[in-house]
């Protein structure tokens, strides 16, 4: 049920009319190739009837986004149970007017048990088209915000240089630039940051705690927990595999793979806003 309340995006104008003519093809395609309801006993010209249910399809989705579009604006934030409704609805309404079209065509009677079997069906189908296409769309969208990260500014950071403090009597603290960290990894009794140094990948084990490093680094927020043994530097994303459930990160030139946890999921959407 959580993921239904979280935010969904506002589809923008492209996609939309994309995602007609997706639902336009798909329509024609499955007339003309499969050839349901009986089409492959009609004798007329195939190809145009099914580009008539084709255009019937552009045109309902046409309708229904310009009818949706104001909803967007009302209803803030939108969330994936919104967007899942606004595309069982869709749906719906485009096999309701293919169903008149295809009586029109084949002359069958407008009968109300077989419409009320027809919304039937049709109600199973928009149920799975509706999960797949939300969830798809949805899968893209924090693929797109994650990869935001890959352009965020290292600017305003380039003259810092911070301290990762080795807890032992003898230790020798870690200084660096920030830019140059990559990530931080717990073992056992110690973390091993890896970084940078004269274009190289470098890594040194500090006796200390990744508690303790965060607390050192408290004041940036680049530098952002992923995992229970891992910190990261977001500045220094360079590739991002994954979804909801959880994501996988490199950075830098470290061919690591960094990854994030499903419990951090919900954490890192909510910094990137």
């Amino acid at each position: 049920m959580s993921i239904l309340t979280r935010k969904y995006p506002f589809t923008q104008s492209s996609h939309w009319l994309r995602d007609c003519a997706v639902y336009c093809t798909v329509v024609f395609l499955i007339m003309y190739l499969l050839q349901p309801f009986g089409f492959s006993m009609y004798q007329g010209n195939k190809l145009l009837v099914s580009l008539l249910f084709g255009a019937i399809t552009f045109g309902c989705c046409v309708v229904f986004g310009l009818a949706v579009r104001p909803l967007h604006q009302r209803i803030s934030p939108w969330r994936v149970w919104h967007e899942a409704l606004s595309v069982l609805t869709m749906i719906l309404f485009i096999g309701i007017c293919n169903f008149f079209a295809l009586s029109f065509v084949f002359h069958y009677p407008i009968r109300f048990d077989i419409f009320l079997l027809f919304l039937y069906w049709t109600l199973i189908v928009s149920v799975f088209v509706a999960v797949c296409s939300v969830g798809i769309n949805y899968h893209r969208y924090l693929r797109n915000q994650l990869e935001t990260l890959l352009d965020k500014t290292t600017e305003q950071q380039t003259d810092i240089v911070v301290t990762i403090h080795d807890t032992t009597v003898r230790g020798n603290d870690l200084q660096l630039p920030i830019n140059n960290l990559l990530y931080i990894e717990a073992q056992k009794n110690n973390v091993a940051v890896s970084y940078e140094r004269e274009g190289k990948v470098a890594t040194i084990e500090l006796h200390t705690t990744l508690a303790a490093v965060l607390d050192d680094l408290k004041d940036y927020e680049n530098v952002f927990q992923c995992h229970r043994s891992f910190v990261i530097n977001l500045n220094n994303i360079t590739s991002a595999q994954g979804n909801s459930n959880g994501y996988q990160l490199k950075l830098g030139r470290s061919n690591s793979i960094v990854p994030v946890s499903r419990t951090y999921v919900p954490k890192l959407r909510s910094f990137l806003g």
